[in-house]
């Protein structure tokens, strides 16, 4: 492990230099579940939901939170994203539901901040939008699985 980047000399916070670094193609993957009631679930896989599509408007609020993460989290580097996929896989047995994000760019940074950020506004929209009938959902298991390019290349998670 690698002294922590976002610390000068003196020990203050600041902004990673990326200037010098090379662009590279980046590529990034994120996941995350939402359990909740099995009624609730049902309604959301059902399109019975008085508010709409939840799982539709969850995916365009992970879009856009990939594209805002420079907004949301300090010291993080504004970057043109080439391209952000939020999937969701029901998983009824366990009453929950699986987002997985993939985020890429060609750049002189990374994106694992932009896949985690848009899997966790994804699952806070469907909190939100179904939190009238199930405040007892809960989010968890948001983790990086993958990340590939620049200088530390390519790694994946091991299977737990």
């Amino acid at each position: 492990m690698t002294d922590f980047t976002h610390f000068n000399a003196e020990g203050e916070a600041h902004m990673v230099d990326v200037g010098e670094k090379p662009a590279s193609a980046r590529v990034a993957v994120a996941e995350g579940v939402i359990g909740m009631a099995p009624d609730t679930l049902a309604r959301i896989l059902a399109g019975g939901h008085k508010k709409g599509d939840v799982l539709g408007v969850a995916r365009i609020a992970g879009i856009m939170a990939a594209k805002r993460t420079a907004d949301l989290v300090p010291l993080c580097h504004p970057l043109m994203l080439t391209r952000v996929e939020v999937d969701f896989a029901p998983e009824p047995a366990e009453n929950r539901i699986r987002c997985t994000a993939t985020v890429e760019t060609r750049g002189q940074t990374g994106v694992e901040m932009e896949a985690l950020t848009a899997v966790q506004i994804a699952l806070l929209t469907i909190y939100d939008m179904c939190k009238a009938v199930d405040r007892g959902m809960t989010m968890n298991g948001i983790r990086l699985l993958e990340k590939r390019g620049g200088k530390s290349g390519h790694w994946r998670r091991e299977s737990d």
